[in-house]
């Protein structure tokens, strides 16, 4: 509350009502540096996402479906939990003329307009941000180098990216495309970092022009000899240079993003010049991964599924002959992934959850609320890798000797559900919205939904969660030939249990015919299936899908495993 009431002083002195705080900083990535955390030192809520807004006599916390329950308990008591799009900023502010600050560098037009269209209030910028003048912190400069893709892990050149790039802004007939999300730019150039945790994200920002001259905007220092011998066409600017570089630019044509450009950035570009696209097409580019991509994430997968198979039979062995909790456990899993070479870090917070606390959608445990593993709950585990050659995220739900049948016939809808997306019958003009319904089809039945998307798009050694394709109520991206997405739908029942079931598939075309294939190789729990409730193409389904998750690990089990792989993998 002392930090809130601090804030608050400085409303009084900017003579403003409010002011926004969001989670991500000037990079809009998925996962912001705990540095630039400014949402989690306000408020304490840890998740991905969501933003405050914080009044002279009241604070709100604005989250998707996936974090009501986490933002209540983390932040609860001093702000009012707001569940986007329930309700929206418009609806609580209703009538009131109030003045709301924010920092125009961590803000896009498109998420302001969003929001707060419908109200009243107007958007004052304000250039200093009011909670970096309270908050007091060591920063530690990262002075790790950004870093260029071997040739066996890339799919194109950069040169033909690029190419495609300047294509498309010829069609376009703009001069120029300045491109502010730097997981495009890693893309773009097959150059990777280490700006955050889970991306192997270099944070940075590239102007591109039609005549092929390009500026790679950044922190100087992270770049090595052997990036600059590799990247020869490309001039490198020191990254607090950009404004300059920008505002000296007139009369032309540029391409920027709604989603990534911030207020600062748009408004220096539109003072001189006109903008005619808001669309960054490199996340339509991405979004298709090669066939030598494909190829290196089933590798990927197969070795991150070794390492998940391995701990999920050590869990099963030792919950109830030793002390194991939800932290020790992600720990151990954490050592079983660490032992592959080609294991370069997780892909996001592993989220390890017993009981009660796998009703929280984006759960992590923290030591106030760890729990032991006990005999007779469910135990949910999301978690992934990065590697050189992919990137992975699964999703298991396993029975600690649960005997509950209404469990299992929740688990098993959702298993219903898994099985309808990857069977779902793709055709040219599929959309994410069609095979979203299929997935939640069994749980209806029996009056269950979930709050969170079926599925989300997958990157290439970059995010874990990337757009713009995704398998949801709202989604309506074509799915094409090469797109990775996840297939991951599940119940939570608040303060009880979490059911979910996650693998990453791919769009295959064989035969002039579209379909999903999984990438995932890791068994799916029979000791929660209640199989009368399965049919004999969805029994044929799970015994094919454990027949091939047999054949690609069985080599990195010991004597031991390979049992433990066999009895797992067995035909129902």
């Amino acid at each position: 509350m002392e930090k809130i009431n601090k804030l608050k002083k400085k409303l009084k002195r900017e003579k403003i009502d409010g002011y926004l705080v969001p989670k991500n900083d000037e990079f809009f990535g998925e996962y912001t540096p705990t540095k630039n955390d400014r949402l989690n030192y306000i408020s304490g809520f840890s998740g991905s996402y969501g933003f405050a807004l914080i009044l002279r006599n009241k604070s709100y916390l604005f989250v998707d479906g996936r974090y009501t329950l986490q933002a209540n308990k983390q932040s609860g008591k001093n702000f009012k939990v707001v569940t986007i799009p329930n309700k929206m900023p418009s609806n609580i502010l209703k009538n009131r003329k109030y003045l709301i600050g924010f920092d125009p560098k961590l803000f896009t037009k498109t998420t302001l307009k969003t929001f707060f269209s419908k109200s009243n209030c107007k958007l004052k910028p304000l250039n200093n941000n009011l909670i970096d003048e309270i908050w007091t912190r060591k920063i530690k400069k990262n002075s790790n180098k950004f870093y260029c893709l071997p040739s066996r892990s890339v799919g194109s050149s950069y040169q033909l990216k690029i190419k495609k790039v300047i294509e498309n802004l010829k069609r376009k007939k703009a001069d120029f495309q300045f491109i502010t999300a730097s997981e495009n730019n890693a893309w773009l150039l097959n150059v990777r970092g280490n700006d955050t945790e889970f991306s192997p994200i270099p944070h940075s920002y590239i102007l591109i022009s039609k005549n092929k001259k390009i500026k790679f905007f950044c922190n100087l220092n992270k770049i090595s000899s052997s990036v600059r011998r590799s990247l020869r066409n490309i001039e490198f600017v020191q990254i607090q240079k950009t404004f300059t570089f920008l505002s000296d630019i007139n009369d032309k044509k540029f391409i920027i993003d709604k989603n990534t450009c911030s207020v600062f950035f748009e408004d220096i570009v539109s003072k001189n010049n006109k903008i005619i696209n808001f669309q960054d097409p490199i996340y339509n580019f991405k979004a298709i991964k090669s066939k030598k991509e494909i190829a290196n994430t089933k590798l990927a997968h197969i070795r991150d599924g070794a390492a998940l198979t391995k701990y999920l039979f050590w869990i099963k062995n030792n919950f109830d002959k030793k002390r194991i909790t939800e932290i020790s456990a992600s720990n151990k899993l954490f050592e079983f992934r660490k032992k592959n070479k080609n294991f370069k870090s997780l892909s996001f917070p592993t989220i390890s959850g017993s009981g009660p606390n796998g009703s929280i959608i984006h759960y992590k445990a923290s030591k106030r609320s760890n729990r032991e593993l006990k005999k007779g709950d469910i135990y949910l585990v999301d978690s992934g890798g990065q590697y050189e050659f992919g990137t992975t995220d699964v999703t298991r739900t396993l029975s600690l000797n649960n005997c509950n049948e209404r469990i299992k016939n929740i688990f098993t809808r959702v298993l219903k559900g898994h099985i309808a997306v990857t069977k779902f019958n793709l055709k040219n003009h599929t959309k994410g919205f069609s095979i979203d319904k299929a997935a939640r089809k069994y749980l209806k039945q029996i009056n269950l939904d979930y709050a969170h998307g079926t599925g989300h798009g997958v990157g290439y050694y970059l995010n874990v969660h990337e757009g713009p394709h995704a398998i949801s109520k709202k989604n309506k991206f074509t799915f094409k030939e090469g797109m990775v997405v996840s297939n991951e739908p599940g119940y939570y029942e608040k303060n009880n249990f979490g059911i979910r079931i996650e693998n990453l598939i791919y769009v295959k075309k064989d035969n002039n015919k579209i379909f999903f294939e999984n990438l995932t190789m890791v068994p799916i729990d029979k000791n929660l299936i209640d199989f009368n409730i399965l049919n004999k193409k969805e029994k044929d389904w799970l015994n094919n899908y454990h027949k091939k998750v047999f054949s690609c690990l069985k080599k990195y089990m010991n004597k031991t495993e390979i049992i433990e792989l066999r009895m797992a993998c067995s035909a129902i």
